[in-house]
């Protein structure tokens, strides 16, 4: 088997480490002769070079490690990019956040204004980003993990119909993982079926291979009984035990489907809200936790030479989009939650949706399954208003139109008010500066 090209772009990333830790663990099936960290911030891709080359002699791979910010280097060549890139990052992550909360509206990186704000923000990059891989490397696979997904993949539909790109998601992995740990059930094991937009979606069903039987009804009424408590992998944070105890509010207001447990910002924004901290976000949590535990461990690297070792487990994380690289590469047609356009998977949608629906993966890219049967109404209704905020975004920076920007803030599904929707835009506007196409 040919050894592999691995270029991670937002090298500098605090998940760089467990999407490394994946690859060196599937070594005979994702065989890799070297690994390229490409970010423009030198400072933190240094930080994460000094990491990785810790943990590749630790290991004692005999595998090259580049550190660069120039395109040319980074692509040529390359079989696989992994996208992770945060534009802004965790300074305009706080912006996303917390200027809608000023506001009274939800403040979040990916749901609501928050990630409307860093949805105009990364679609320029990630244009440029997918052009850089189509004139260096016009046969690699691009496996995207850079949020907002769903605006993304809309964004690439338009510009790169025919790049070698996967967007995927590993929330709904997260999920599953919780929902076993919780309730004793093994996830290799099931075949599941979903639907919805990124961070936006619901569980049809959920077959279980050793029991022979669809478990959802059964973990929908356990739900019910009592609220989830938060994996192993996030143990101790207090923003995701909150998020998957509420997934317990949703299924006993609205019972016939397990949700996303994003679907919070949507239902509950007002919820949300109250029980927010503008002093505090999730970003603040981030940047005191595992940002601030990434350079604090490699200066001790720099200065001892030993210890590199890092508390947080991105183990999920890393191994979801390997596994994607590993069935491409080995023809496996394993199956995958990907956000695609439409195109008749969930019938009764607008064709042209960029949805999130099971995929199975091969040498050829992705093949999603139709759901053949219609959503229903309350959630066809969700995601037709959401889908054409997000297009209506897209629209915006490229026709640098104020009013279209205007009209997705509008119709943003976390609430219902054209001048709080004015206010936050302008708002943003401002924190955004140079980050931000001009809008006119």
């Amino acid at each position: 088997m040919k050894q592999q090209v691995v270029t991670i772009a937002g090298g500098g990333s605090s998940y760089t480490p467990g999407i490394i830790q994946a690859i060196l663990d599937n070594q005979n099936d994702f065989a890799v002769s070297e690994f390229r960290l490409y970010d423009i911030d030198a400072q933190r891709n240094d930080d994460m070079y000094t990491i990785i080359k810790w943990m590749l002699n630790k290991q004692r791979f005999n595998i090259g490690l580049t550190q660069t910010n120039d395109p040319e280097v980074a692509f040529t060549g390359a079989d696989f990019v992994f996208s992770q890139i945060r534009v802004g990052g965790i300074e305009m992550r706080k912006v996303d956040e917390k200027v809608p909360l000023k506001y009274g509206l939800v403040g979040q990186e990916t749901c609501g204004l928050g990630g409307f704000s860093y949805g105009l923000r990364t679609i320029g990059p990630m244009i440029e980003l997918v052009g850089f891989v189509q004139r260096y490397a016009p046969d690699a696979w691009i496996l995207n993990y850079t949020n907002p997904e769903s605006i993304v993949a809309e964004t690439i539909r338009r510009t790169y119909p025919k790049a070698k790109m996967l967007n995927a998601c590993d929330m709904t992995i997260s999920i599953e993982t919780t929902l076993c740990e919780n309730y004793g059930y093994d996830r290799k094991n099931w075949i599941q079926t979903y639907y919805g937009l990124n961070h936006f979606g619901w569980y049809k069903s959920i077959f279980d291979t050793s029991l022979g039987r669809d478990v959802m009804p059964e973990i929908l009424d356990k739900l019910k009984a009592a609220p989830l408590k938060e994996p192993e992998f996030h143990r101790g944070d207090k923003f995701w035990a909150e998020a998957y105890a509420m997934m317990s509010t949703i299924v006993t207001d609205f019972p016939d489907n397990i949700p996303n447990n994003y679907l919070e910002y949507y239902l509950y924004p007002d919820a949300v809200v109250e029980q927010s901290d503008i002093e505090f976000t999730r970003a603040d949590a981030v940047e005191l936790g595992r940002e601030k535990e990434i350079k604090e461990t490699a200066q001790r690297i720099r200065e001892t030479g030993r210890n590199g070792e890092l508390n947080h487990d991105f183990g999920a994380h890393g191994q979801y989009i390997v596994d994607m690289a590993v069935s491409i590469l080995n023809n496996l047609h394993r199956r995958f939650m990907l956000i695609f356009p439409n195109m008749g998977a969930i019938p009764n949608l607008r064709q042209d949706a960029v949805v999130e629906v099971p995929a199975y993966v091969g040498a050829t890219g992705a093949e999603p399954i139709s759901l053949r049967q219609p959503i229903p109404d309350m959630h066809k209704g969700m995601m037709e208003a959401q889908v054409a905020a997000e297009k209506l975004l897209v629209d915006a920076y490229f026709d640098h139109s104020y009013q279209k920007a205007l009209e997705a803030f509008t119709l943003n599904q976390t609430f219902t008010s054209a001048r709080k929707a004015k206010q936050v835009l302008d708002a943003l506007i401002e924190a955004n500066g140079d980050y931000w196409p001009e809008l006119r």
